[in-house]
């Protein structure tokens, strides 16, 4: 996964940022800041899935692997 975050993520990390530094006690977002900051939450989360899905089916591939000692000259 890559790990820059999606912008309405990085703006949320600000803003929260800047809560804590001002010591202020809550955070209000918008509506559409709201909504935006869900999407983002939530294309992570079905990446996250997809790439669980993806592991679970190559755990149960089947590998095999032979050795060959080769020989003596």
């Amino acid at each position: 996964m890559d790990s820059k975050f999606t912008h309405h993520v990085t703006l949320f990390n600000d803003r929260v940022r800047a809560m804590n530094q001002m010591n202020k006690q809550d955070l209000r977002l918008t509506a559409v800041e709201a909504n935006n900051l869900l999407s983002d939450i939530f294309a992570v989360f079905a990446q996250l899935a997809a790439q669980n899905q993806q592991i679970t089916e190559n755990k149960s591939q089947v590998i095999e692997v032979q050795v060959n000692g080769g020989g003596f000259k």
